[in-house]
């Protein structure tokens, strides 16, 4: 069985920044793609990053693009998110994900992610 938990969530400033991290516990998770999440108050839950299980390919939504970054530490078990330049319409639950799937890589549909942690907010204030 697969466990994840995510850390790191808070409250920040419009233009600061925010480190998320996600623990595995359970299998191998040096096999898997590493996904994040997000579900906005009163919105579906969207893609946000994902990585393959060697670190690259590593794929964002446009919306994140050049200001997040998403990386590994498969000797932690751990993935991580980096935000920076956080704007307010980043305030949502962020989850983390993985997809078990070996023939898969960096897919964007949650659908495809089998396992996920209890998610951490962030909220970003203007």
């Amino acid at each position: 069985q697969v466990q994840l938990v995510e850390s790191g969530g808070g409250l920040v400033q419009a233009g600061g920044s925010l480190r998320l991290s996600c623990a595995q516990s359970g299998r191998t998770f040096s096999r898997y793609t590493m996904g994040w999440f997000r579900q906005a108050t009163g919105k579906e839950r969207e893609f946000v990053a994902a990585i393959s299980w060697s670190g690259d390919p590593t794929k964002y939504a446009d919306s994140v693009k050049g200001r997040f970054t998403i990386y590994r530490d498969n000797a932690k078990n751990t993935v991580s998110l980096q935000m920076n330049s956080l704007k307010p319409e980043d305030t949502a639950v962020y989850y983390c994900a993985a997809d078990l799937d070996p023939l898969r890589i960096v897919v964007v549909a949650s659908s495809n992610y089998e396992h996920w942690g209890q998610g951490t907010q962030v909220t970003v204030s203007s």
